[in-house]
């Protein structure tokens, strides 16, 4: 069979089945044969170096299912479509799936699995990467200058960039939207479901932008606490002038995913490595040469996210699609984009609520320890980031073995053990080298002795905090590709709740900044523990043998 030629699949609504009762959906009267040609895809499951394989779409009437979904990694999932084969057809069609993934990653030794792995997702890397970049440049720059600065930098970016990961759920529904409304072959949909995300988009981001330019002040001393108002005003700064950006932020993200969900990531990381270069130029000429401080910062990383959504709107436009045209969504585009935003908010929620609490005790014990703790959590957030492609690469491919035709629980299992092999070396070097530049070199991000002692002082927590992060994100990436998302957001919540009980223990007992990372610790590995037992139970999504059972679960969430 030619790659590159159509593929046309036709159904025999009126062929004979055998002994086998028929699924429910097909004891409904049938439509007229179909006859639906398709160009096949490139496969995220196969090799660069070897054939590309092809995934074979196919489109139902209504009256047969109620709808096809795609999933996070933009792709139509085939448990819906099983029901439509049965008997030879469904026989035929499975050998000439088989045939089509070969040299699938399912199919490869666990080492050629973990190299395919590394070749996927050390690209996405770069996305998850320029952000926390941004926010460890204003942090080495301004803590040279000034130790009350760089203290203030703590709330200052609790406002800034931790708020701005409560909007995922902007990037997830888009992404799952425009994928969806592609795999229909309706560039008209995909149009309208840009338009009216970017309606929202834009509107959060103005709702924002008079909240950090009226209410900023006012949060920050409630945040900051009596003992720190010297900081207040320059956090106020800081988050006032980096507040401008919100409707360009939240803009540009909408136009990143629909990017994404086009399934190109390089546009996005072009935009993203140019914002990093502005970024980097302006800290250097706002702050080192014109020493503008946290003003200067705040200024450049500004300049720098307008840019990035410049750039995001330029990629889309370059693929036929009108960046700038936006709508009101109707109510049940509302309600489309709750069904699937609501689990991710609850999950992003969680967390970064927890982070946001860690500050805000850190920020109680004065003015080095939460000078100390910034230059630590912006370490962190550069290094924990490195994880996140694992959990993209499950997404990918995890569904096709939990679900597709060729459906092979053993070599989902085989799958995730090459992730975790992968995540568990990931997580020793990056907490190894996350420890050694704030252990070797702390004079880059600060010269006050006292910082340099509370820095050092986390470095072991900071270290077992970290290394567990990549595979913790291994395991929820591959409960995401099985839909278990009351699980994860329940799971997310009882860790939150449980991570704010520790850290009143810690605080009421004085245990100074040490606490609020052992607090960290415990937050990160009962997320790991819980992940781990839940995809390993009897009734997981990679143990559960019963067909019946998985498309139930697919259906439900």
């Amino acid at each position: 069979m030619q790659l590159n030629a159509p593929l046309t699949i036709t159904s025999f609504p009126n062929k004979p089945h055998h002994s086998r009762p028929p699924p429910l959906l097909l004891r409904f009267p049938r439509p007229p044969t179909i006859i639906t040609t398709f160009t096949p895809s490139n496969s995220l499951l196969s090799s660069p170096r070897k054939k590309i394989c092809s995934r074979l779409l196919v489109t139902a009437s209504a009256s047969n299912i109620d709808h096809v979904e795609t999933r996070n990694n933009n792709k139509i999932n085939d448990s819906e479509l099983a029901p439509l084969f049965n008997g030879d057809t469904d026989k035929n069609y499975k050998e000439e799936a088989h045939t089509d993934t070969e040299g699938a990653l399912g199919n490869q030794s666990i080492w050629a699995q973990m190299k395919e792995i590394v070749i996927f997702s050390g690209p996405a890397t770069g996305l998850w990467i320029c952000a926390p970049f941004m926010s460890l440049i204003s942090t080495a720059i301004v803590g040279r200058g000034s130790s009350i600065e760089l203290a203030a930098l703590g709330p200052g970016t609790v406002f800034c960039d931790n708020m701005s990961l409560l909007f995922m759920f902007l990037s997830i529904a888009t992404s799952n939207m425009v994928a969806t409304s592609l795999a229909k072959g309706d560039k008209n949909e995909v149009q309208h479901q840009i338009s009216i995300l970017l309606f929202v988009g834009f509107t959060c981001g103005a709702l924002m932008l008079l909240l950090t330019q009226f209410l900023a002040p006012w949060a920050l001393t409630a945040f900051s606490g009596p003992k720190n108002v010297h900081i207040v005003p320059a956090a106020s700064k800081y988050v006032q002038i980096r507040g401008l950006a919100w409707p360009a932020v939240l803009y540009g993200l909408v136009a990143q995913s629909a990017s994404l969900g086009m399934k190109d990531s390089w546009g996005p990381l072009k935009a993203l490595l140019l914002a990093s270069i502005v970024n980097a130029i302006g800290h250097l000429v706002l702050c080192s040469f014109l020493h503008y401080g946290i003003e200067g910062a705040a200024w450049a990383t500004m300049a720098s996210q307008v840019v990035a959504s410049f750039m995001m709107i330029e990629a889309l436009k370059s693929k036929g699609y009108n960046a700038i045209a936006i709508s009101v969504p109707s109510f049940s585009d509302f309600l489309q984009i709750f069904r699937i935003a609501a689990p991710v908010f609850v999950t992003m929620f969680s967390k970064v609520a927890f982070y946001s609490l860690i500050t805000y005790f850190a920020t109680a014990i004065g003015t080095h320890a939460i000078a100390a703790h910034q230059v630590m959590i912006q370490m962190y957030s550069m290094c924990v980031v490195w994880g996140e492609p694992l959990s993209q690469t499950a997404q990918s491919f995890m569904p096709e073995l939990l679900y597709g035709f060729n459906r092979s629980l053993k070599k989902a299992q085989t799958l995730l053990k090459s992730l975790m092999i992968i995540g568990a070396t990931l997580g020793l070097v990056i907490g190894l080298v996350g420890v050694s530049v704030p252990w070797q070199f702390p004079n880059i991000f600060t010269p006050d002795p006292k910082v340099i002692q509370e820095m050092q002082n986390v470095l072991i927590l900071f270290f077992v905090a970290l290394s567990a992060a990549p595979c913790t994100h291994s395991l929820e990436g591959t409960l995401l590709a099985g839909r278990d998302l009351t699980f994860i957001s329940l799971s997310m919540t009882g860790c939150f709740s449980l991570g704010v009980l520790l850290l009143l223990l810690v605080s009421s007992r004085g245990y100074g900044l040490a606490g609020c990372w052992c607090a960290l610790v415990g937050f990160q590995w009962a997320r790991f523990f819980l992940a781990f037992r839940r995809l390993h139970s009897p009734n997981g999504i990679l143990y559960a043998e019963g067909g019946l059972y998985q498309l139930e679960k697919l259906k439900a969430s």
